[in-house]
């Protein structure tokens, strides 16, 4: 007796057969998670806050504080440990608002340095901003990463380490392998750290102590991930194509710093701020 075969099942065997032939299929692209519309909104009702300077507004443009937290994956019930947030505190005007009610937030800056007028009077100045705004700043734990004392935040204790634009000043003084060493000791294993900074023309080697204020992106990958992280995500968020880094003032020849002085400040002003990596690392 004859048997029939249905016309389903001979395409099902052709396709098992071309699938034996020519392998497994590729597996689909990874998909991007959805935006977080809470944590964004909850972002952009801290930068429509009155604390914040008209200056410190006009930056928002470059620094893109809403997309670069969501990238690193910020949530405002985070513990979470800014590294050398400046005298200005540009990001801790953000940070500290949005972890105070369920979140907590360290912010590392260098240990004291009697000797030096800059750091001192840099560390006066961030101390008395916090000390005007308790009612914005008053949970916030100031730590210190510096010489003599890495202690950002207990060890694994961290679901989030960001720091802005402050590798190359750690690798002009020497201790970018120290500083990497301690956010990854902070972080809980799976926490994350987020990094940008100012990056540098790819086709040049690196200077180790990145004298003009740019790092190559790949370099600081290197470097993260000798200390054990993964990298888990890059982003073009900070990037700015106009920004050609051969300036004889190095970076800081461009906004805000305007070290040139008026000399060729309409080209800078038309340059804008740095181009910058934005990178995810996580910890094992």
């Amino acid at each position: 007796m004859a048997v029939r075969v249905r016309p389903f099942v001979l395409f099902a065997v052709s396709a098992w057969l071309c699938a034996c032939a020519t392998g497994p299929a590729a597996p689909p692209a990874p998909q991007a998670p959805p935006r977080d519309a809470a944590t964004a909104a909850a972002i952009e009702r801290v930068l429509a806050g009155a604390h914040r300077s008209a200056e410190n507004r006009a930056r928002d443009a470059y620094r893109h504080p809403v997309d670069t937290l969501l990238f690193f994956g910020i949530k405002p019930d985070m513990t979470v440990v800014e590294v050398w947030p400046g005298t200005g505190g540009w990001y801790t005007e953000v940070l500290a608002p949005l972890l105070a009610e369920h979140g907590k937030l360290y912010a590392a800056v260098l240990p004291p340095m009697p000797a030096n007028e800059y750091v001192t009077k840099s560390l006066a100045e961030f101390d008395a901003k916090l000390a005007a705004r308790p009612d914005l700043y008053g949970k916030v734990t100031v730590t210190r990463l510096g010489p003599g004392d890495f202690n950002i935040a207990p060890p694994g204790s961290a679901d989030l380490v960001v720091t802005f634009r402050n590798l190359h000043n750690w690798m002009n003084l020497g201790f970018e392998k120290e500083a990497i060493a301690e956010m990854f000791r902070a972080l809980k294993p799976g926490g994350t750290l987020g990094i940008v900074e100012h990056r540098g023309n790819a086709a040049k080697p690196q200077d180790p102590r990145a004298a003009s204020g740019y790092v190559n992106e790949q370099y600081a990958i290197d470097l993260i991930q000798a200390a054990g992280f993964v990298l888990e995500a890059r982003s073009e968020i900070n990037a700015n194509p106009k920004d050609t880094k051969d300036y004889e003032q190095g970076v800081w020849a461009l906004p805000p710093t305007w070290r040139a002085g008026n000399r060729d400040r309409a080209k800078y002003e038309a340059i804008g701020e740095s181009d910058r990596f934005t990178l995810r690392f996580r910890k094992p």
